[in-house]
């Protein structure tokens, strides 16, 4: 067999007019969806300039006004819930949920998005290896801010374009408070995330009596830890089970818009998040997406639930990815 010869000039010439094309076909096909992850950055330091977001603090109260002020101020029609879930030793916790309402153009569109994150913080770092460290605060700069830092930069996007789809924007309370490590009580069941529970339970029982002004949900995703660096978003159970279809669409466009090494085709085990609970309580298909690493022992990072939580575990790229993909579903 002889090897065939082609001259370095040709090659070089052919390199470069396959690669022009390559680079001139994929700028046409990808219309990237207008997000800044700065501004996103931003609110998220603005959370963290409150201190630990810990439920009934006043770090946690304070966020919350300013959030409702954020929602307002990019036109969203502002709903308080209010109300008590028992938390892990059954004592009734309060509960403050904060939903903004982004209307369409068109007033006869019903069918709306959702979009959820929670604001709260872990009360206790207890997965710090020393023992005397696990009663501190988590800062939650990832674990909390940045979902919401996310979700208020898609506010102020949706705020300056016309909609089409109406948009309600959740940021769910109490979502971190279950049950901590050092807990030797009696292990209490659906601890966590009751922000969401009242939530949806609150849905349903609307759904049950019929109420005609109930909002119909097409699907809904929730952002949790979605600003690490190495950040890796593998395809989540319980969303695979309750809204595979939507999970794959919204993996599809990431892929689409160059993001398919972080939105990886990876299954997850099931996580409990506020997803959970909107699927199964309130029927709205709802996909989660999360940073987990499937070949970590906990799944999460090593400053998951830590003193170490704080800003220098956020990425504006990975924001950027994260924020370009929702964009992209509204």
């Amino acid at each position: 067999m002889k090897k065939s010869v082609i001259s370095l000039s040709f090659l070089g010439c052919l390199v470069f007019l396959v690669g022009l094309v390559s680079c001139n076909k994929q700028v046409a096909a990808v219309e990237r969806p207008s997000f800044s992850a700065d501004s996103a950055y931003a609110f998220i330091e603005r959370q963290m300039a409150f201190g630990p977001r810990v439920p009934n603090s006043a770090a946690h109260m304070q966020c919350a006004v300013w959030l409702i002020e954020q929602l307002r101020a990019y036109g969203a029609e502002v709903e308080l819930q209010k109300g008590f879930m028992p938390d892990y030793r059954g004592n009734q916790q309060q509960i403050y949920n904060i939903i903004g309402h982004f209307a369409a153009a068109d007033s006869s569109a019903r069918t709306r998005i959702l979009l959820g994150a929670h604001f709260d913080t872990r009360p206790w770092c207890d997965e710090e290896p020393q023992y005397a460290d696990r009663y501190y605060n988590v800062p939650g700069a990832n674990d909390g801010a940045s979902g919401v830092g996310v979700l208020l930069e898609v506010a102020r996007q949706l705020s300056l374009r016309e909609r089409t789809t109406p948009v309600d924007i959740i940021f769910f309370d109490c979502e971190d408070s279950g049950t901590p490590r050092f807990y030797t009580g009696t292990e209490r069941e659906d601890t966590w995330c009751l922000g969401s529970q009242l939530w949806a339970m609150n849905y349903a029982q609307k759904a049950e009596s019929g109420k005609a002004d109930i909002e119909t949900y097409r699907f809904g995703i929730v952002l949790d830890m979605v600003g690490d660096p190495n950040a890796s978003f593998p395809k989540e159970l319980f969303s695979t089970q309750y809204a595979g279809n939507y999970q794959q669409q919204i993996w599809r466009a990431a892929e689409k818009l160059g993001y398919g090494a972080m939105f990886t085709n990876q299954q997850s085990y099931p996580i409990t998040d506020d997803h959970y609970y909107v699927n199964t309580l309130a029927g709205i298909p709802c996909i989660d997406i999360i940073h987990y690493d499937i070949r970590n022992a906990t799944g999460f990072p090593a400053w998951w639930h830590t003193r170490h939580d704080d800003m220098t575990n956020i990425s504006l790229r990975t924001l950027q990815a994260v924020g370009e993909v929702v964009m992209s579903q509204l």
